[in-house]
C-alpha cells in the first residue's frame, strides 16, 4: 500500500430488518463506497458471546464435546454463551462456565481476546476470559448444551486441531491465542 493513499470509509446511509429474532437478526444497509457506487449490502447481526477459558494447575482446560447440528459434527468447544441484557460479559462467561459444566471460575478473569468472527457481512462479537482455576459446584443445569465434560491436556490440543474437532471461532482463537503466548 502507497503511503500517499487515502483510505475512506464505508457511507451507510440506513438500515432496514428483514428477519428479527432473539438469536439472529438480518438487515439491508444501503450503503456507498468511497468512489460513489451505492447499494444494498445484507449484514447479519448475531448477540455478543461470552467465553471462559479455564486452565488448571496442571495445564488442562476445560472443554465440552458435543455435536452441532447446523455443521453436523461433534468436536470441542469452551464454555460459553449470549450476553444477556445489563450483564457484563466477564460474568457471562463464569455463568455459562457453571451452567455448562458445574465448574466456577474462581478469582478475577483475563481478558484474552475479542474479535468479530465476520467482519465483512456479520456483527456480533466474541470475547473470551481466561481463569486458572475453578471449582466443581454441581452438575451441569442447561442440558441443552449437554455433552461430555473433558479437562483436555493443553499437548494433546495440537493433536485435536490437526484433526479440526474444534468446533467454533471463539473456541479456535481462544485456544490458538494461548498457545501462541505459551510459545513466546
Amino acid at each position: 500500500m502507497s503511503d500517499d493513499l487515502v483510505l475512506e470509509p464505508w457511507t451507510v446511509h440506513g438500515s432496514r430488518s428483514v428477519y428479527d429474532s432473539r438469536w439472529v437478526q438480518v438487515s439491508l444497509d444501503d450503503v456507498e463506497l468511497p468512489g460513489g457506487r451505492r447499494f444494498e449490502h445484507h449484514v447479519v447481526h448475531l448477540p455478543r458471546v461470552a467465553i471462559a477459558m479455564i486452565v488448571d494447575e496442571r495445564e488442562r482446560v476445560l472443554m465440552l464435546w458435543r455435536y452441532r447440528f447446523a455443521v453436523q459434527a461433534w468436536g470441542y468447544e469452551l464454555l460459553g454463551g449470549l450476553v444477556e441484557p445489563g450483564e457484563e460479559p466477564p460474568r457471562t462467561a463464569a455463568r455459562e462456565a457453571e451452567e455448562e459444566g458445574g465448574w466456577r471460575p474462581v478469582g478475577e478473569p483475563e481478558h484474552l481476546v475479542g474479535f468479530e468472527p465476520l467482519p465483512g457481512m456479520i456483527s456480533g462479537r466474541i470475547d473470551v476470559y481466561l481463569w486458572r482455576a475453578a471449582q466443581k459446584v454441581s452438575e451441569p443445569s442447561d442440558l441443552e448444551e449437554a455433552g461430555r465434560l473433558e479437562w483436555v491436556d493443553l499437548e494433546r490440543l495440537a493433536e485435536i486441531v490437526a484433526r479440526q474437532e474444534l468446533l467454533g471461532s471463539g473456541t479456535w482463537v481462544a485456544v490458538l491465542r494461548y498457545l501462541s503466548r505459551r510459545t513466546r
